[in-house]
This record gives C-alpha cells, sequence and structure tokens, in this order.
C-alpha cells in the first residue's frame, strides 16, 4: 500500500471514529449521571451563554442538604482557596496550584458578584453566587461559564448539577475539544464525588455535635 492510500485509510478510520464517537459516546460522556429532565432544564447560569457550541451537564446525588454541599463550592479555587477536589497532580501539572482541602475555609465562605478567581490562564469572575442554591462564574473572554446548581430533593438529599456551557470560535478549538471531552469527564466525576464525600462528612458532624455536647452537659452534671 502506497502512501497515499495509508494517509486515505487513516483519514476514513478518524472519519469513522469521530462519527461513531458522536453517535454513541458523545452524550453519556457530555450528560453522566444527569436525568433526561436535568440535560433539557434551564438552569441557573445559563443564560450567561446562551449561544453555546456545546454543553455538558453532569450531576450527583449526595446525602446531605444544600446548606452543606455550598460551602465547598464557595471555596473551589486555586491556593489559598480550596482546590476542586479531583485528581490534583493531574490539575499541577497543568499549572493551576490545586491543593484540595477536606474543611470549610470561613474566608471564602462569602464569594461576591465580580470577584475574579485565577484558574490557570482563564480568569473566572464570578457571576452567580446564592448560598444554598447556585454559583456560575463566566471567563473573562466570555467563552466559558460554569454552572452549579443544588436542588433539595426534600429528603435530605441533594442533586449537584454542573453544567459548563462553551463557545468555540475558532476551529482549531472545536478540532481540540473533541479529545478533552472524554477528559473533562474522568476530571469532574472525580470532583462530583469529592464534593459529595465532604458534604456527607458535614452533615455527619453537624449531627453529632448536638449529641457531644448533651453528652459533656450530662457529665458535667453528675
Amino acid at each position: 500500500m502506497n502512501t497515499g492510500m495509508v494517509l486515505i485509510a487513516g483519514a476514513v478510520a478518524a472519519g469513522a471514529a469521530a462519527v461513531g464517537y458522536q453517535r454513541f459516546l458523545r452524550q453519556p460522556i457530555m450528560n453522566w449521571g444527569a436525568t433526561d429532565d436535568e440535560v433539557a432544564a434551564t438552569l441557573p447560569g445559563d443564560e450567561l451563554l446562551s449561544e453555546a457550541d456545546g454543553v455538558s451537564t453532569r450531576a450527583i446525588t449526595i446525602e446531605a442538604k444544600p446548606e452543606h454541599v455550598y460551602p465547598w463550592l464557595a471555596q473551589m479555587g486555586p491556593m489559598p482557596r480550596g482546590g476542586a477536589y479531583t485528581y490534583d497532580w493531574i490539575e499541577n501539572l497543568l499549572g493551576l496550584n490545586m491543593h484540595s482541602t477536606d474543611v470549610v475555609l470561613e474566608e471564602f465562605q462569602h464569594p461576591a458578584v465580580g470577584e475574579t478567581i485565577g484558574l490557570g490562564p482563564n480568569k473566572m469572575v464570578i457571576e452567580i453566587a446564592e448560598p444554598g442554591h447556585a454559583f456560575a462564574s463566566r471567563s473573562s473572554d466570555g467563552n466559558w461559564v460554569w454552572a452549579f446548581t443544588l436542588t433539595d430533593c426534600g429528603d435530605g438529599t441533594t442533586r449537584l448539577i454542573s453544567r459548563n456551557r462553551f463557545r468555540l470560535p475558532r476551529v482549531r478549538d472545536r478540532i481540540g475539544m473533541l479529545p478533552m471531552e472524554p477528559g473533562s469527564l474522568v476530571m469532574e466525576r472525580k470532583m462530583l464525588f469529592g464534593i459529595k464525600a465532604r458534604a456527607e462528612h458535614l452533615a455527619a458532624m453537624e449531627k453529632q455535635s448536638p449529641v457531644a455536647e448533651l453528652a459533656t452537659t450530662a457529665s458535667s452534671e453528675t
């Protein structure tokens, strides 16, 4: 087989792989954990980038109330903030200076709209900060919006929905995004489970506090 035939065969194989990814794999990757209703829903932050070239909606159920989940969103970001609760070593290979904490950092619990959070070359501007309900930031170039919605299920659990909306103005951006999408799932899935574990631990600790106080009071009275 000559070089020309090899190149043609490679191009055909690459095209077939791209079509297969778009048809069978892309939606499960982009919408991991989310219900059909969550994927179709209009969520806080959507209005910040209405004309998006791509959207991912990923979600997880957390055995804790929204007030136990929101603190971990409020403090996300590179040092001295709380990290991203994912694979720090991968984040830091990219120079993001992420160090995920297991404690609530009180100094970052009141993020303000307009506040900037550095994320490598991206500067993310906080656009929505509604405790117990929603948190969203937008890149300074306006091409990326990352928004979290917290839905109180009414039974002591919360649905945490992470939505990314992005605009890809250049052809190379569109091509480069395809291999990044599976990678983003690996990182974001780890992040969602990281927030889940921290929120559930925080809720458990708060439940134990009254018991501990009661035991202390009882022992002091005897």
